[in-house]
């Protein structure tokens, strides 16, 4: 498969990210006396998903500041906050929008100092002032999306997907035909939204009809459930529709012509992924400078080229959207915003493990 550069470099982030720490080792030794003097220490732990960073950002970060970052990766939330309740130690974080209500609520999070943080300017306005941090007190969104459908339009009538959305996945003119997202999260979302709720209703009625929604899709659709394997399976053109996170429909557009991207009217997931530093960190002079950093033009433009995640810096969000060479055609990039329908989830415990349970048992079937 001919793949572009921008997805090479998305498929290869992680190994770059530990040849990049390997290589800012040996060029800082581990010591630079002046980052020590004005932060405190010369090593920032940095604990975020994989594959979520641009090519040069750390390895340009480190040579700037004569500093060397650790980084380490979860692949879920909650590993991060179990990890977190074991005592475990990082300057940084970049969990999502509930979670960090979660760190919040049970004050395992450090108030942000904004005078250290002169970059928070260049902060988007669609990313500003979220409903799980009113005035960012705790968090700097880091990336943001939304949860759409990706469909191949040759195979599937466009006005079809517009007219049927999240209920396409219930259409059996397509069975066989679709991946399904293996998440308890995602997977009711979609079957709420389907059902006209809310995707944080605690409503047992709402719950158990999405449930039904859901058990009959699995009955008669015959749908594959995926994670990230999504991006491929689009790309090679496999399956003709797809839940599918905005940044992988990004990529998945971008590789392959015959995909297009829907955000369904009945409403859908908008996300927040942000950066956070612990109560328990050891270094927050120099996590700042790292959120700061990051904030920048050059290390936001690079992340969002590498990852195909939308931007939070306002500058480089605009060129990214609207630059024809970047992602101007390309209408998954950006994500739709105000709009009534949308929603972030909100923390809840007890939904969570009621909508996994339910989930296990669909699958099951």
């Amino acid at each position: 498969m001919n793949v572009t550069i921008k997805h090479k470099a998305r498929i290869g982030a992680i190994i770059a990210a530990v040849m990049l720490l390997v290589a800012g080792l040996s060029a800082c030794g581990g010591s630079n006396s002046e980052a020590a003097e004005k932060y405190g220490s010369t090593t920032l732990k940095l604990y975020t998903w994989g594959e979520y960073l641009g090519e040069n950002v750390i390895a340009n970060f480190e040579e700037e500041f004569g500093v060397r970052v650790i980084i380490e990766y979860f692949d879920s939330n909650e590993m991060m906050y179990t990890k977190l309740l074991a005592g475990d130690s990082y300057d940084i974080l970049v969990p999502s929008d509930y979670m960090i209500e979660r760190l919040i609520a049970a004050d395992m999070l450090a108030e942000l100092d904004h005078e250290l943080l002169p970059d928070l300017n260049n902060l988007a306005e669609q990313v500003q002032n979220l409903e799980y941090d009113p005035e960012n007190t705790y968090s700097v969104p880091y990336f943001w999306g939304s949860v759409g459908i990706v469909y191949n339009h040759e195979n599937v009538d466009p006005e079809l997907i517009e007219e049927e959305g999240f209920w396409i996945f219930r259409n059996t003119d397509y069975s066989g035909r679709i991946y399904y997202y293996d998440s308890e999260r995602d997977a009711f979302m979609a079957a709420l939204k389907a059902l006209g709720y809310s995707m944080n209703t605690d409503n047992e009625d709402e719950i158990m009809q999405a449930y039904e929604w859901l058990s009959a899709m699995n009955a008669e659709m015959a749908p594959i459930y995926v994670t990230d394997e999504v991006i491929d399976g689009m790309i090679s053109g496999y399956k003709d529709i797809a839940i599918v996170y905005s940044g992988d429909a990004t990529v998945i557009l971008d590789e392959n012509e015959d995909m297009s991207f829907f955000m369904p009217s009945e409403g859908t997931n908008i996300w927040s992924d942000a950066m956070v530093i612990p109560a328990n960190a050891e270094n927050p002079l120099l996590a700042h400078e790292f959120i700061n950093y990051m904030l920048s033009y050059e290390a936001a433009y690079d992340n969002s080229i590498t990852v195909g995640y939308t931007s939070n810096n306002a500058e480089v969000l605009m060129e990214m959207s609207t630059d024809e060479e970047l992602y101007g055609e390309n209408n998954a990039y950006l994500p739709r915003s105000d709009y009534e329908l949308d929603e972030f989830f909100r923390d809840n415990l007890t939904l969570q493990k009621r909508l996994s349970e339910l989930w296990i048992r669909i699958k099951a079937q």
